[in-house]
């Protein structure tokens, strides 16, 4: 890894910091254009906003998603403090952000926290295919 990318990552991991500092869960993000420059930062204001969906990557998916055109997006690249969980990188992906680059993997992240990770839900389905996909079918 060349020194830019480490310096950005270090700014991930220091907004990290300054997320646990104000109470929240240690996460932090950036987003870096085309030329390199910073385009926005965020930290995980969960407990803070008292909103479950405060991550960084998902903010920052967000914005770039309704700030940014197609074009600027798909050129940028997040730098974050662990890798994103599904829902952020549900959002990523729907964003069209070009690349994520992370320090801490899920596994390395599930390791450090005491107990594992979230319990797993159990889910039921496919059900109801033909009454579900009518409403999808022509959309896409």
């Amino acid at each position: 890894m060349t020194p830019a990318p480490e310096a950005f990552l270090r700014r991930a991991i220091a907004l990290a910091a300054e997320a646990r500092a104000a109470g929240n869960p240690p996460f932090g993000s950036l987003l870096v254009g085309p030329d390199g420059t910073v385009l926005a930062e965020e930290r995980n204001s969960s407990v803070t906003d008292n909103d479950i969906t405060a991550h960084p990557e998902l903010k920052l998916a967000r914005w770039a998603a309704r700030e940014l055109d197609a074009e600027t997006v798909a050129a940028t690249t997040m730098y974050t403090s662990c890798e994103p969980c599904g829902m952020c990188g549900g959002a990523i992906v729907r964003s069209g952000l070009g690349r994520v680059v992370f320090a801490l993997s899920t596994e390395q992240l599930e390791a450090i926290k005491p107990g594992g990770g979230w319990p797993i839900v159990p889910q039921d389905g496919p059900a109801l295919y033909d009454e579900a996909s009518a409403v999808v079918a022509g959309y896409y």
